[in-house]
């Protein structure tokens, strides 16, 4: 089987039968990365560019694992020490990167569409992971691989997903690529993280906690993403925990097996607690492992597998 879709630009619109095979591609490349011999031979002679135009610790580290397990060889692209100082456009950027004879590029921007973008400025593959306020979609597949390993399935499960909704890439591609799935989505924060047009989500939002964690199997909790904001759209860090940080007490009142997330980093003692994020009830180690997994899918499916 091969993918229906050319690049990775989003989830909105990738349909069931892609999202399914990316998935069940990932858990075979899982069992791989359990072995003392961690490297398959699928890109052998591939390059892939890290085109990371913003600041990353799980995916930047996380895409490099995947195209080292895959035998491609990785490129990792630093705009500090870049002609992007120099005032160098991003056309004219990724065309002389092209112009060395690359086959795929992961970008990460500040920008939203910078991914597409992109594929009309190259031939290569391009995989988006993250830009600006849009979608990341690989972290989405990775939450849905870790929520199908913990419960067995997606179809009909109920996701809270709380937190600075409107900063939020991974709200977006997980509403939509969990919707896609059979998954009841429920968005909620204060009011003032909420985005404007919620109808293009399809999904329902909320500012009350109560609501959306009521009956919830999975509950994904979002970091304030302070840097996005050109102004306080908050009163305090106080007043955010306590109306709508997840604690203890909360869990308490949760199904037994309900699963917590988290896409990281943690803003430990404010969106979510230490002890919450180290209960038997997380699984956010296992999204960072699962990481490689379906980056592992991703790339080897667009760069190896082919597409129609």
């Amino acid at each position: 089987m091969s993918l229906q879709i050319k690049h990775l630009l989003g989830l909105e619109g990738v349909s069931r039968e892609d999202i399914n095979l990316i998935l069940d591609t990932a858990d075979t490349l899982h069992e791989v990365l359990q072995r003392d011999v961690k490297v398959v031979p699928p890109l052998k002679g591939k390059t892939v560019v890290n085109l990371f135009y913003e600041n990353s610790t799980r995916t930047k580290i996380s895409f490099e694992l995947a195209e080292k397990r895959l035998s491609a060889s990785p490129l990792n692209f630093s705009v500090s020490t870049s002609s992007v100082n120099k005032g160098e456009s991003l056309r004219d950027t990724i065309q002389n990167i092209e112009a060395m004879k690359i086959d795929m590029v992961v970008v990460r921007h500040p920008c939203a569409g910078v991914p597409y973008f992109l594929t009309q400025c190259t031939n290569a593959v391009i995989v988006n992971a993250g830009d600006g306020l849009h979608e990341h979609p690989t972290q989405a597949l990775l939450d849905m691989m870790t929520i199908r390993q913990k419960l067995g399935r997606l179809e009909g499960l109920k996701v809270a997903i709380i937190g600075d909704i409107f900063h939020s890439r991974v709200a977006r591609s997980n509403a939509w690529g969990m919707k896609t799935m059979g998954m009841n989505v429920t968005l909620c924060g204060p009011p003032t993280f909420l985005p404007q047009h919620t109808d293009s989500l399809g999904v329902p939002v909320t500012d009350d906690i109560d609501e959306a964690l009521d009956g919830a199997d999975v509950v994904m909790l979002l970091r304030v993403q302070l840097e996005r904001q050109s102004s306080a759209v908050f009163p305090s860090v106080h007043e955010y925990r306590e109306r709508y940080g997840f604690d203890m007490e909360m869990l308490s009142r949760m199904k037994k097996d309900v699963v917590i997330m988290h896409p990281g980093p943690i803003n430990r003692g404010v969106e979510l607690a230490s002890n919450v994020a180290d209960s038997g009830n997380s699984v956010i180690l296992d999204q960072v492992t699962n990481g490689v997994a379906v980056r592992m899918a991703v790339l080897y499916l667009l760069g190896a597998g082919g597409s129609d």
